[in-house]
């Protein structure tokens, strides 16, 4: 019989994307998008294309399998008043986005709020986000009512990348882990919300993944309240209704009891038990 430590272990890498996707599959998905705006907005276009930039969970690495949305932040030129045409109605850009994908015949394409969302007959999407550049690493993104906000993710991904130096590089591992836990209760909290309040709690996660997942359960409820580590963003979980907050204290209530039982079983040499309440807790692909 294997160890809770040696499942634990398993699943970490079972939910880890493979050199193959971090090497082949995200790039690939980043270059069609780059293909397909570099073609429909030209240097000659009213509003050309710049760059497209990796962003969110497989830029950190703590995109977990099956591999289902990659983020990319479509940076365009500010020239020839495109920022002026559009400044007033950001729907208006995103619409024009979304239309650069019309005929395409293997994707099908959505607007979803900020983003486009372009679909992938293989499986997964890319998640599209339009931005203006505003200097300085800030870049000006539909808000998905008309309006604009400020962001500055590559900042926000200079301080994850600090924070999991700091912590010796166990922050990946253990966002993974609780990602599959949000993953397996409802998809609850947003990713970069999960992402910012974990590097945030630890001063030290250890070794020991299970203890730390414990210990985060249990502290978390009181930490949600966590600001755009980029510095504009504000306050991260203002997604949350007070009904989704109280929904979200009790799922992670819920977690760090259980989480405790797992424990408590595995200091007594009880296995089967630990692993069976980890399965619980972070899904069925959890090997008992």
């Amino acid at each position: 019989m294997t160890t809770t430590a040696q499942a634990l272990a398993a699943f970490v890498e079972n939910i880890t994307a493979t050199e193959h996707q971090k090497t082949v599959t995200i790039p690939a998905r980043t270059r069609t998008v780059d293909e397909r705006l570099r073609e429909k907005f030209p240097s000659t276009s009213d509003m050309p294309f710049s760059k497209g930039i990796l962003m969110g969970s497989a830029s950190k690495g703590t995109i977990i399998r099956p591999i289902d949305d990659v983020d990319v932040l479509a940076v365009f030129d500010n020239v020839n008043g495109a920022w002026s045409k559009y400044r007033n109605d950001s729907q208006a850009f995103i619409y024009r986005i979304r239309d650069a994908y019309n005929g395409v015949s293997i994707q099908q394409v959505g607007t979803r709020g900020q983003a486009v969302r372009v679909f992938y007959d293989g499986g997964g999407h890319v998640d599209v986000a339009p931005v203006f550049s505003k200097g300085n690493g800030v870049y000006h993104l539909p808000n998905g009512t008309g309006g604009w906000l400020l962001t500055a993710p590559i900042a926000a991904n200079a301080w994850y990348a600090e924070r999991s130096q700091l912590l010796g590089y166990r922050l990946g591992p253990m966002v993974r882990l609780l990602k599959a836990w949000n993953r397996a209760h409802s998809k609850q909290m947003q990713s970069f919300h999960l992402e910012t309040i974990t590097a945030k709690t630890f001063k030290t996660v250890g070794t020991n993944y299970r203890i730390a997942m414990q210990r985060f359960f249990e502290w978390a409820p009181s930490r949600l309240n966590a600001s755009d580590p980029g510095g504009q963003g504000g306050e991260l979980s203002s997604y949350l209704t007070v009904n989704g907050r109280k929904e979200l204290v009790d799922a992670l209530n819920a977690a760090a009891e259980r989480a405790k039982r797992a424990n408590e079983a595995e200091a007594k040499g009880d296995h089967a038990e630990a692993k069976r309440l980890w399965r619980i807790i972070l899904g069925s692909d959890f090997p008992v």
